[in-house]
């Protein structure tokens, strides 16, 4: 499932990242890499805050969707 279907405060297992190369490279930068775990802390907007690899980072709900936990 997208990480956006995610509970908050839940830790989540990464499955597989998806996406165009240039937005599957920039996401694995960020640290969003196949086995890594993700926290979501809150959803603003439809964009959301999440924890991964003890990093706070705000990714759009476009770039969340091609997260599957």
């Amino acid at each position: 499932m997208p990480l956006t279907l995610a509970s908050a405060g839940e830790e989540n297992m990464i499955r597989r990242v998806g996406g165009s190369p240039a937005i599957k490279k920039h996401l694995e930068d960020m640290g969003f890499v196949a086995g890594g775990n993700v926290t979501i802390v809150s959803a603003i907007g439809g964009n959301l805050i999440v924890n991964v690899k003890e990093s706070r980072v705000a990714i759009s709900r476009e770039m969340a969707q091609k997260i599957m936990i």
